[in-house]
Protein backbone atom coordinates (compact mmCIF):
# COMPACT_ATOMS: atom_id res chain seq x y z
CA UNK A 1 0.00 0.00 0.00
CA UNK A 2 2.65 2.61 1.16
CA UNK A 3 5.19 1.76 -2.10
CA UNK A 4 1.74 2.62 -4.27
CA UNK A 5 1.47 5.79 -2.87
CA UNK A 6 4.75 6.86 -2.88
CA UNK A 7 4.99 6.20 -6.73
CA UNK A 8 1.94 7.57 -7.46
CA UNK A 9 3.29 10.83 -5.76
CA UNK A 10 6.53 10.50 -7.83
CA UNK A 11 4.77 10.04 -10.78
CA UNK A 12 3.18 13.43 -10.38
CA UNK A 13 6.23 14.67 -10.11
CA UNK A 14 7.44 13.39 -12.84
CA UNK A 15 4.70 14.38 -14.78
CA UNK A 16 5.70 18.25 -13.20
CA UNK A 17 8.90 17.90 -14.16
CA UNK A 18 8.63 17.12 -17.47
CA UNK A 19 5.83 19.84 -17.87
CA UNK A 20 7.44 22.84 -16.47
CA UNK A 21 8.70 24.38 -19.47
CA UNK A 22 5.66 24.22 -20.88
CA UNK A 23 3.29 25.39 -18.15
CA UNK A 24 2.98 29.02 -18.84
CA UNK A 25 2.80 28.59 -22.62
CA UNK A 26 -0.30 26.00 -22.41
CA UNK A 27 -2.11 28.08 -19.11
CA UNK A 28 -1.76 31.15 -21.68
CA UNK A 29 -3.78 29.20 -24.47
CA UNK A 30 -6.44 28.93 -22.42
CA UNK A 31 -5.90 32.47 -20.75
CA UNK A 32 -9.71 33.04 -20.73
CA UNK A 33 -10.57 29.80 -18.31
CA UNK A 34 -7.62 30.58 -15.86
CA UNK A 35 -8.41 34.63 -15.61
CA UNK A 36 -11.82 33.79 -14.82
CA UNK A 37 -10.45 31.71 -11.31
CA UNK A 38 -8.29 34.40 -10.81
CA UNK A 39 -11.05 37.21 -10.96
CA UNK A 40 -13.07 35.26 -8.66
CA UNK A 41 -10.38 34.84 -5.78
CA UNK A 42 -9.04 38.18 -6.33
CA UNK A 43 -12.93 39.41 -5.76
CA UNK A 44 -12.68 38.82 -2.06
CA UNK A 45 -8.53 39.48 -1.40
CA UNK A 46 -7.82 43.27 0.13
CA UNK A 47 -4.98 44.66 -1.44
CA UNK A 48 -3.28 44.04 2.61
CA UNK A 49 -3.75 40.19 2.50
CA UNK A 50 -1.55 38.06 3.09
CA UNK A 51 -2.10 35.16 0.70
CA UNK A 52 -0.50 31.60 0.43
CA UNK A 53 -1.15 29.38 -2.39
CA UNK A 54 -0.44 25.71 -2.21
CA UNK A 55 0.92 23.86 -5.70
CA UNK A 56 1.17 27.39 -7.12
CA UNK A 57 3.42 25.60 -10.02
CA UNK A 58 5.15 28.56 -12.24
CA UNK A 59 3.47 31.49 -10.12
CA UNK A 60 1.43 33.03 -13.15
CA UNK A 61 -1.42 33.14 -11.10
CA UNK A 62 -0.14 33.73 -7.79
CA UNK A 63 1.44 37.06 -9.56
CA UNK A 64 -1.99 38.21 -10.26
CA UNK A 65 -3.62 37.88 -7.16
CA UNK A 66 -3.98 40.95 -4.96
CA UNK A 67 -1.86 41.15 -1.56
CA UNK A 68 0.54 42.43 0.33
CA UNK A 69 2.75 39.50 0.73
CA UNK A 70 2.21 36.50 -1.61
CA UNK A 71 3.85 33.04 -0.87
CA UNK A 72 3.97 30.17 -3.06
CA UNK A 73 4.70 26.40 -2.56
CA UNK A 74 5.15 23.68 -4.29
CA UNK A 75 6.70 20.15 -5.11
CA UNK A 76 8.14 20.63 -8.66
CA UNK A 77 11.72 22.31 -8.29
CA UNK A 78 11.59 23.02 -12.22
CA UNK A 79 7.98 24.39 -11.33
CA UNK A 80 9.85 26.71 -8.71
CA UNK A 81 12.93 27.59 -10.83
CA UNK A 82 10.78 29.39 -13.45
CA UNK A 83 8.28 30.77 -10.61
CA UNK A 84 11.33 32.05 -9.13
CA UNK A 85 13.16 33.55 -12.35
CA UNK A 86 9.71 35.40 -13.61
CA UNK A 87 8.35 36.36 -10.67
CA UNK A 88 11.19 37.78 -8.38
CA UNK A 89 8.73 39.83 -6.08
CA UNK A 90 7.30 36.92 -4.62
CA UNK A 91 8.46 34.24 -1.91
CA UNK A 92 8.69 30.26 -2.91
CA UNK A 93 9.42 27.59 -1.65
CA UNK A 94 10.21 23.99 -2.22
CA UNK A 95 7.97 22.10 -0.30
CA UNK A 96 5.66 18.84 -0.22
CA UNK A 97 1.93 19.89 0.38
CA UNK A 98 1.55 17.38 3.43
CA UNK A 99 4.49 18.47 4.71
CA UNK A 100 3.96 22.06 5.24
CA UNK A 101 7.07 23.90 7.85
CA UNK A 102 6.18 27.39 7.22
CA UNK A 103 5.29 29.19 10.68
CA UNK A 104 3.52 32.05 9.29
CA UNK A 105 0.47 33.25 9.53
CA UNK A 106 -2.10 33.99 6.48
CA UNK A 107 -5.19 35.85 5.09
CA UNK A 108 -5.74 33.75 2.61
CA UNK A 109 -4.94 29.98 1.50
CA UNK A 110 -5.59 28.65 -2.19
CA UNK A 111 -5.45 25.18 -3.26
CA UNK A 112 -6.79 25.97 -6.81
CA UNK A 113 -7.28 22.74 -8.72
CA UNK A 114 -4.37 21.14 -6.60
CA UNK A 115 -6.73 18.71 -4.46
CA UNK A 116 -7.20 15.90 -6.85
CA UNK A 117 -3.25 15.49 -6.93
CA UNK A 118 -2.79 15.08 -3.17
CA UNK A 119 -2.68 11.36 -1.41
CA UNK A 120 -4.39 12.56 1.43
CA UNK A 121 -6.29 15.21 1.31
CA UNK A 122 -7.34 15.23 4.83
CA UNK A 123 -3.90 15.30 6.48
CA UNK A 124 -3.01 18.26 3.95
CA UNK A 125 -6.16 20.42 4.84
CA UNK A 126 -5.62 19.43 8.70
CA UNK A 127 -1.82 20.75 8.45
CA UNK A 128 -3.00 24.13 7.32
CA UNK A 129 -4.36 25.20 11.10
CA UNK A 130 -1.05 26.37 12.24
CA UNK A 131 -0.84 28.78 9.22
CA UNK A 132 -4.44 30.35 9.83
CA UNK A 133 -5.43 33.01 12.62
CA UNK A 134 -9.06 33.23 13.47
CA UNK A 135 -10.14 35.19 10.21
CA UNK A 136 -8.11 33.39 7.84
CA UNK A 137 -10.19 32.29 4.68
CA UNK A 138 -9.30 28.71 2.75
CA UNK A 139 -10.39 29.13 -1.02
CA UNK A 140 -10.72 25.55 -2.61
CA UNK A 141 -10.89 25.38 -6.44
CA UNK A 142 -11.59 22.39 -8.55
CA UNK A 143 -13.32 20.57 -11.09
CA UNK A 144 -17.27 19.48 -11.40
CA UNK A 145 -17.60 15.29 -12.21
CA UNK A 146 -19.83 16.34 -14.33
CA UNK A 147 -17.36 17.51 -16.47
CA UNK A 148 -15.27 14.28 -16.70
CA UNK A 149 -15.87 12.54 -19.40
CA UNK A 150 -15.91 16.18 -21.75
CA UNK A 151 -12.41 16.89 -19.42
CA UNK A 152 -11.12 13.07 -20.53
CA UNK A 153 -12.25 13.61 -24.07
CA UNK A 154 -9.73 16.42 -23.97
CA UNK A 155 -7.00 14.99 -23.01
CA UNK A 156 -7.65 11.89 -25.62
CA UNK A 157 -8.37 14.43 -28.45
CA UNK A 158 -4.66 16.77 -27.73
CA UNK A 159 -6.94 19.89 -26.51
CA UNK A 160 -6.31 19.24 -22.52
CA UNK A 161 -2.82 18.56 -21.04
CA UNK A 162 -2.78 14.58 -19.89
CA UNK A 163 -2.66 14.11 -16.42
CA UNK A 164 -2.32 11.37 -14.06
CA UNK A 165 -5.79 9.73 -12.59
CA UNK A 166 -6.60 12.26 -9.63
CA UNK A 167 -8.71 11.76 -7.39
CA UNK A 168 -12.56 12.88 -8.61
CA UNK A 169 -14.21 14.92 -5.62
CA UNK A 170 -17.97 16.14 -5.32
CA UNK A 171 -18.61 19.45 -3.87
CA UNK A 172 -20.25 17.68 -1.05
CA UNK A 173 -16.70 15.50 -0.17
CA UNK A 174 -14.66 18.40 -0.27
CA UNK A 175 -17.06 19.92 2.33
CA UNK A 176 -16.86 17.08 4.28
CA UNK A 177 -12.76 16.48 4.74
CA UNK A 178 -12.66 20.34 5.50
CA UNK A 179 -15.08 19.85 8.26
CA UNK A 180 -13.47 16.64 9.23
CA UNK A 181 -9.75 18.66 8.82
CA UNK A 182 -11.20 21.66 11.54
CA UNK A 183 -13.09 23.72 8.64
CA UNK A 184 -16.38 24.93 7.59
CA UNK A 185 -17.28 25.95 4.26
CA UNK A 186 -19.65 29.25 4.93
CA UNK A 187 -19.67 30.03 0.85
CA UNK A 188 -19.74 27.49 -2.49
CA UNK A 189 -20.28 28.60 -5.30
CA UNK A 190 -20.36 27.31 -9.74
CA UNK A 191 -18.88 29.06 -12.88
CA UNK A 192 -18.17 28.47 -16.48
CA UNK A 193 -20.43 26.81 -18.47
CA UNK A 194 -18.43 27.12 -21.69
CA UNK A 195 -14.52 27.09 -20.96
CA UNK A 196 -13.82 28.31 -24.58
CA UNK A 197 -13.36 31.41 -25.60
CA UNK A 198 -15.23 32.75 -28.57
CA UNK A 199 -16.13 36.21 -28.84
CA UNK A 200 -19.47 37.18 -26.91
CA UNK A 201 -20.61 33.70 -26.46
CA UNK A 202 -18.47 32.98 -23.84
CA UNK A 203 -19.43 36.04 -22.24
CA UNK A 204 -23.21 35.94 -22.85
CA UNK A 205 -22.82 32.09 -21.56
CA UNK A 206 -20.67 32.52 -18.58
CA UNK A 207 -21.20 35.76 -17.57
CA UNK A 208 -25.33 35.45 -17.59
CA UNK A 209 -26.83 31.67 -18.53
CA UNK A 210 -23.93 29.89 -16.04
CA UNK A 211 -25.32 31.96 -12.73
CA UNK A 212 -28.92 31.21 -13.43
CA UNK A 213 -30.16 28.82 -10.98
CA UNK A 214 -30.22 25.07 -11.78
CA UNK A 215 -27.76 25.64 -14.77
CA UNK A 216 -25.20 27.09 -12.66
CA UNK A 217 -25.08 23.47 -11.74
CA UNK A 218 -24.07 22.10 -14.31
CA UNK A 219 -21.14 24.39 -13.98
CA UNK A 220 -17.33 23.04 -14.54
CA UNK A 221 -15.67 25.07 -11.85
CA UNK A 222 -16.84 24.78 -7.98
CA UNK A 223 -15.33 27.12 -5.56
CA UNK A 224 -15.59 26.44 -1.70
CA UNK A 225 -14.35 29.33 0.96
CA UNK A 226 -13.75 27.99 4.55
CA UNK A 227 -12.88 29.14 7.66
CA UNK A 228 -11.33 27.82 10.71
CA UNK A 229 -14.17 25.99 13.39
CA UNK A 230 -14.63 28.31 15.79
CA UNK A 231 -13.74 26.49 19.51
CA UNK A 232 -14.47 29.49 21.55
CA UNK A 233 -16.29 29.10 24.38
CA UNK A 234 -18.92 32.03 25.66
CA UNK A 235 -17.00 32.21 29.13
CA UNK A 236 -14.18 33.06 27.42
CA UNK A 237 -15.44 35.88 25.92
CA UNK A 238 -18.36 37.15 28.12
CA UNK A 239 -16.29 40.59 28.73
CA UNK A 240 -13.26 40.43 26.32
CA UNK A 241 -15.48 42.75 23.99
CA UNK A 242 -16.88 46.02 24.42
CA UNK A 243 -20.36 47.07 22.43
CA UNK A 244 -21.59 50.06 20.30
CA UNK A 245 -25.50 49.92 19.99
CA UNK A 246 -26.28 52.41 17.47
CA UNK A 247 -30.27 53.32 17.88
CA UNK A 248 -31.39 55.53 14.90
CA UNK A 249 -35.03 57.18 16.07
CA UNK A 250 -37.35 59.06 13.94
CA UNK A 251 -40.64 60.40 15.60
CA UNK A 252 -39.73 57.71 18.41
CA UNK A 253 -40.70 59.69 21.63
CA UNK A 254 -42.07 57.03 23.42
CA UNK A 255 -40.01 54.70 22.78
CA UNK A 256 -36.19 56.17 23.87
CA UNK A 257 -36.81 55.41 27.81
CA UNK A 258 -37.48 52.05 27.15
CA UNK A 259 -34.64 51.45 24.72
CA UNK A 260 -32.37 52.43 28.18
CA UNK A 261 -34.27 50.39 30.56
CA UNK A 262 -35.09 47.31 28.66
CA UNK A 263 -31.17 46.87 27.58
CA UNK A 264 -29.60 44.12 29.70
CA UNK A 265 -26.21 44.72 30.44
CA UNK A 266 -23.07 42.45 28.05
CA UNK A 267 -19.48 42.30 26.63
CA UNK A 268 -16.81 44.46 28.61
CA UNK A 269 -18.41 48.11 28.07
CA UNK A 270 -21.65 49.13 26.67
CA UNK A 271 -21.44 52.60 24.55
CA UNK A 272 -25.60 53.35 23.19
CA UNK A 273 -25.35 56.11 20.71
CA UNK A 274 -28.99 57.98 19.31
CA UNK A 275 -29.39 59.24 16.23
CA UNK A 276 -32.44 61.49 15.85
CA UNK A 277 -33.69 62.06 11.89
CA UNK A 278 -35.52 64.73 11.51
CA UNK A 279 -38.00 64.24 13.33
CA UNK A 280 -41.77 66.00 13.68
CA UNK A 281 -42.52 64.90 17.42
CA UNK A 282 -40.17 65.90 20.13
CA UNK A 283 -37.83 62.88 19.92
CA UNK A 284 -34.53 65.00 19.79
CA UNK A 285 -35.82 66.80 22.89
CA UNK A 286 -36.54 63.43 24.83
CA UNK A 287 -32.63 61.97 23.63
CA UNK A 288 -31.39 64.61 25.67
CA UNK A 289 -33.47 64.94 28.24
CA UNK A 290 -32.56 60.91 28.33
CA UNK A 291 -29.50 61.36 28.08
CA UNK A 292 -28.81 63.44 30.87
CA UNK A 293 -31.12 61.96 33.17
CA UNK A 294 -28.76 58.53 32.97
CA UNK A 295 -25.72 60.27 31.91
CA UNK A 296 -24.20 58.26 35.74
CA UNK A 297 -25.53 54.62 35.22
CA UNK A 298 -25.01 54.55 31.19
CA UNK A 299 -22.28 55.97 28.43
CA UNK A 300 -24.82 57.98 26.28
CA UNK A 301 -23.83 59.56 22.82
CA UNK A 302 -26.57 61.73 20.90
CA UNK A 303 -26.40 63.11 17.58
CA UNK A 304 -28.51 64.19 14.66
CA UNK A 305 -27.89 62.67 11.13
CA UNK A 306 -27.16 64.97 7.98
CA UNK A 307 -29.14 63.73 5.60
CA UNK A 308 -31.91 61.43 5.25
CA UNK A 309 -32.68 57.65 5.65
CA UNK A 310 -31.76 54.88 7.99
CA UNK A 311 -28.47 54.51 6.70
CA UNK A 312 -27.52 57.78 6.85
CA UNK A 313 -28.19 57.52 10.21
CA UNK A 314 -26.78 54.38 10.66
CA UNK A 315 -23.63 55.75 9.27
CA UNK A 316 -23.71 58.77 11.35
CA UNK A 317 -23.56 56.37 14.49
CA UNK A 318 -20.99 54.11 13.35
CA UNK A 319 -18.68 56.98 12.80
CA UNK A 320 -19.10 58.07 16.74
CA UNK A 321 -18.41 54.24 17.76
CA UNK A 322 -15.37 53.64 19.91
CA UNK A 323 -16.86 49.85 20.73
CA UNK A 324 -15.41 46.71 19.20
CA UNK A 325 -18.46 45.35 18.60
CA UNK A 326 -21.13 47.65 16.43
CA UNK A 327 -24.98 46.54 16.93
CA UNK A 328 -27.92 48.32 15.34
CA UNK A 329 -31.26 48.29 17.40
CA UNK A 330 -34.01 49.94 15.70
CA UNK A 331 -35.68 52.57 18.25
CA UNK A 332 -39.21 51.28 17.49
CA UNK A 333 -38.43 48.26 19.79
CA UNK A 334 -40.12 45.66 17.67
CA UNK A 335 -37.03 43.48 17.92
CA UNK A 336 -36.68 43.60 21.30
CA UNK A 337 -33.90 44.49 23.49
CA UNK A 338 -33.33 41.53 25.76
CA UNK A 339 -32.68 39.64 22.12
CA UNK A 340 -29.26 41.75 21.65
CA UNK A 341 -27.31 39.47 24.24
CA UNK A 342 -27.50 36.63 22.11
CA UNK A 343 -26.00 38.59 19.08
CA UNK A 344 -23.16 39.26 21.04
CA UNK A 345 -22.57 35.61 22.24
CA UNK A 346 -22.93 34.75 18.55
CA UNK A 347 -20.65 37.33 17.33
CA UNK A 348 -18.21 36.94 20.37
CA UNK A 349 -17.62 33.14 20.27
CA UNK A 350 -17.31 33.22 15.99
CA UNK A 351 -20.08 31.46 14.69
CA UNK A 352 -20.32 34.17 12.72
CA UNK A 353 -18.39 37.43 11.53
CA UNK A 354 -21.57 39.36 10.31
CA UNK A 355 -24.77 38.11 12.62
CA UNK A 356 -28.28 39.41 10.84
CA UNK A 357 -31.37 39.45 12.76
CA UNK A 358 -34.16 37.10 11.49
CA UNK A 359 -38.08 38.26 11.83
CA UNK A 360 -39.41 35.32 9.64
CA UNK A 361 -38.75 31.99 12.03
CA UNK A 362 -40.68 32.59 14.66
CA UNK A 363 -44.50 33.02 14.43
CA UNK A 364 -44.93 37.16 14.89
CA UNK A 365 -47.21 39.01 16.84
CA UNK A 366 -50.52 39.89 14.89
CA UNK A 367 -49.68 43.29 13.94
CA UNK A 368 -46.12 42.97 13.97
CA UNK A 369 -45.96 43.14 10.07
CA UNK A 370 -48.49 42.92 7.12
CA UNK A 371 -48.59 40.81 4.90
CA UNK A 372 -47.72 42.43 2.11
CA UNK A 373 -43.90 42.66 4.28
CA UNK A 374 -43.97 39.46 4.73
CA UNK A 375 -44.59 38.14 1.27
CA UNK A 376 -42.11 40.63 0.45
CA UNK A 377 -39.28 39.69 2.65
CA UNK A 378 -39.78 35.86 1.80
CA UNK A 379 -39.00 37.25 -1.74
CA UNK A 380 -35.84 39.37 -0.70
CA UNK A 381 -34.93 36.61 1.01
CA UNK A 382 -34.46 34.22 -2.31
CA UNK A 383 -33.12 37.16 -4.04
CA UNK A 384 -30.28 37.54 -1.00
CA UNK A 385 -29.62 34.02 -0.41
CA UNK A 386 -28.59 33.81 -4.41
CA UNK A 387 -27.17 36.61 -4.54
CA UNK A 388 -24.77 36.40 -1.72
CA UNK A 389 -24.48 32.67 -1.77
CA UNK A 390 -25.39 32.19 2.10
CA UNK A 391 -28.75 31.57 3.36
CA UNK A 392 -29.86 34.93 4.15
CA UNK A 393 -33.56 34.58 5.84
CA UNK A 394 -34.32 38.02 6.41
CA UNK A 395 -32.34 40.68 4.29
CA UNK A 396 -34.44 43.55 6.11
CA UNK A 397 -34.33 42.95 9.61
CA UNK A 398 -32.70 46.32 11.28
CA UNK A 399 -30.21 44.52 13.60
CA UNK A 400 -27.11 43.43 12.25
CA UNK A 401 -23.76 43.14 14.21
CA UNK A 402 -20.31 43.44 12.77
CA UNK A 403 -17.11 44.14 14.44
CA UNK A 404 -15.69 47.44 13.52
CA UNK A 405 -12.43 46.46 12.76
CA UNK A 406 -14.63 45.21 9.68
CA UNK A 407 -16.56 47.84 9.69
CA UNK A 408 -13.90 49.91 9.19
CA UNK A 409 -12.53 47.76 6.10
CA UNK A 410 -15.96 47.80 4.75
CA UNK A 411 -15.97 51.76 4.37
CA UNK A 412 -12.68 51.44 2.72
CA UNK A 413 -14.21 49.00 -0.27
CA UNK A 414 -17.46 51.07 0.00
CA UNK A 415 -16.62 52.71 -3.55
CA UNK A 416 -17.34 49.32 -5.08
CA UNK A 417 -20.86 49.68 -4.81
CA UNK A 418 -21.16 52.56 -4.25
CA UNK A 419 -23.62 54.97 -1.56
CA UNK A 420 -26.45 54.06 -2.77
CA UNK A 421 -28.59 52.48 0.33
CA UNK A 422 -31.05 54.63 1.94
CA UNK A 423 -31.87 51.99 4.38
CA UNK A 424 -28.48 50.72 5.05
CA UNK A 425 -29.18 46.88 4.84
CA UNK A 426 -28.08 46.32 1.99
CA UNK A 427 -25.02 48.66 2.15
CA UNK A 428 -23.71 46.31 5.54
CA UNK A 429 -24.74 43.20 4.04
CA UNK A 430 -23.05 43.50 0.32
CA UNK A 431 -20.03 45.14 2.24
CA UNK A 432 -20.20 42.06 4.58
CA UNK A 433 -20.45 39.72 1.15
CA UNK A 434 -17.29 41.65 -0.43
CA UNK A 435 -15.41 41.48 2.55
CA UNK A 436 -15.64 37.51 2.49
CA UNK A 437 -17.39 37.42 6.17
CA UNK A 438 -18.89 34.67 7.42
CA UNK A 439 -23.13 35.74 7.27
CA UNK A 440 -25.14 34.10 10.09
CA UNK A 441 -29.12 34.35 10.58
CA UNK A 442 -30.09 34.89 14.35
CA UNK A 443 -34.06 34.45 15.05
CA UNK A 444 -35.44 36.79 16.76
CA UNK A 445 -38.78 37.35 18.53
CA UNK A 446 -40.63 40.55 16.47
CA UNK A 447 -43.00 42.34 18.15
CA UNK A 448 -45.57 44.93 17.84
CA UNK A 449 -45.09 48.71 17.82
CA UNK A 450 -45.93 49.70 21.40
CA UNK A 451 -45.68 53.32 19.84
CA UNK A 452 -45.80 55.56 16.91
CA UNK A 453 -46.27 54.13 13.55
CA UNK A 454 -44.00 52.66 10.81
CA UNK A 455 -41.66 54.63 8.79
CA UNK A 456 -41.57 52.15 5.97
CA UNK A 457 -43.96 52.58 2.60
CA UNK A 458 -44.21 49.17 1.35
CA UNK A 459 -44.49 50.19 -2.22
CA UNK A 460 -41.63 53.29 -2.68
CA UNK A 461 -39.92 51.16 -0.66
CA UNK A 462 -40.04 47.81 -2.41
CA UNK A 463 -39.28 49.27 -6.11
CA UNK A 464 -36.10 51.19 -4.07
CA UNK A 465 -35.29 47.54 -2.91
CA UNK A 466 -35.66 46.18 -5.98
CA UNK A 467 -33.35 48.27 -7.75
CA UNK A 468 -30.76 48.29 -5.13
CA UNK A 469 -30.91 44.01 -6.25
CA UNK A 470 -30.71 44.73 -9.96
CA UNK A 471 -27.76 46.97 -9.33
CA UNK A 472 -26.29 44.15 -6.99
CA UNK A 473 -26.83 41.54 -9.15
CA UNK A 474 -24.67 43.41 -11.71
CA UNK A 475 -21.89 43.39 -9.30
CA UNK A 476 -21.63 40.62 -7.56
CA UNK A 477 -22.94 38.00 -10.43
CA UNK A 478 -22.76 39.02 -13.62
CA UNK A 479 -19.19 40.55 -14.29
Amino acid sequence: MEKNQISRKEQFLEHFQNFAANYSKYKNRFAYYWNDITNYYNFFIQDESRVLEIGCGAGDSLAKLKGSHKTGIDFSPNMLEIAKENHPDISFLLMDAENITITDKYDVIILSHVIGYFENIQNVLSSLHPLCHAQTKIFIGYYSRLWEPILKLGENLGIKNKVPQQNWLSRMDIENLLYLSGFETFRTNMRVIFPINIPLLSSFLNKYVAKLPLINNTCLNQFLIARPNPSVSLKEVENQYSTTIVIPARNESGNIEDAILRLPKFGKHQEIIFIEGNSSDDTWQKIQEIQNKYKDQYDIKIGQQPGKGKGDAVRKGYSMATGDILMILDADLTMPPEELPKFYNAIATGKGEFINGSRLVYPMEKEAMRFLNTLGNKFFSWVFSWLLEQPIKDSLCGTKVMFRKDYINLIANRSFFGDFDPFGDFDLLFGAYKLNLKIIDLPIRYRERTYGETNISRFTNGMTLLRMCWFAAGKIKFW
